[in-house]
């Protein structure tokens, strides 16, 4: 798995992109669980912004990709795949070291450096 997310996750400008919107993502919908479970909508709806932010800038970085990830099947895979990637996928990238490999193919690479 981890390797198809690499072949769509390589160019510099996504790499930055997704080290900041996949925290903002997680981050704030955690906040949002926890402020509706708390009752606090005002709050909730602040948070609500976050995952709604994170998902147009990972959007705007998979446009610059050469390779783009495959198109969602339905609501349903949507939803899936989305979370999958922010609570899963995206963090074991990092910590396996896939994203720092990533980055560093880019190096010499003129054409991936957006």
């Amino acid at each position: 798995m981890l390797q198809d997310y690499t072949r769509v996750h390589s160019g510099r400008s996504n790499l930055l992109i997704h080290l900041v919107a996949v925290p903002l993502f997680v981050t704030t919908t955690i906040g949002l669980v926890l402020s509706l479970f708390n009752g606090n909508l005002l709050l909730a709806g602040k948070f609500a912004l976050g995952p709604a932010i994170a998902m147009v800038l990972q959007g705007v970085g998979h446009r610059l990709e050469t390779n783009p990830p495959e198109p969602f099947t339905g609501p349903a895979n949507v939803l899936m795949r989305i979370f999958t990637e922010q609570f899963r996928t995206f963090p074991l990238f990092v910590l396996s070291g896939g994203w720092l490999r990533a980055w560093q193919a880019t190096a010499g690479d003129p054409e991936n450096q957006e």
